[in-house]
């Protein structure tokens, strides 16, 4: 499985959005800080993840998203509440 996963940091409550075929490890990586664009946004926690059979369905959903247009605004409509009770670490 491959999956699209968004992530809110609770140090700047800002959200990164990626895509993975190990949701856990990646994760992990984060967290670490062994992921450039996240590191020093620590710790962070998944807020919301999607499952595809294929990773070019997952990097299409990825893209979708990351284009912050129709996609990503249906998407945050749907959870914004979730991802919104995310504030504190």
């Amino acid at each position: 499985m491959h999956y699209v996963y968004i992530l809110k940091s609770l140090k700047d409550l800002k959200l990164y959005i990626g895509y993975t075929n190990n949701l856990v490890q990646r994760l992990k990586k984060h967290n670490n800080g062994e992921v450039v664009s996240t590191k020093h946004r620590r710790p962070l926690v998944i807020v919301y993840c999607e499952a595809y059979r294929t990773e070019k369905e997952a990097r299409e959903r990825e893209r979708q998203l990351k284009q912050y247009g129709k996609a990503y605004a249906q998407l945050k409509r749907r959870i914004g509440r979730s991802i919104n009770s995310v504030n504190t670490a």
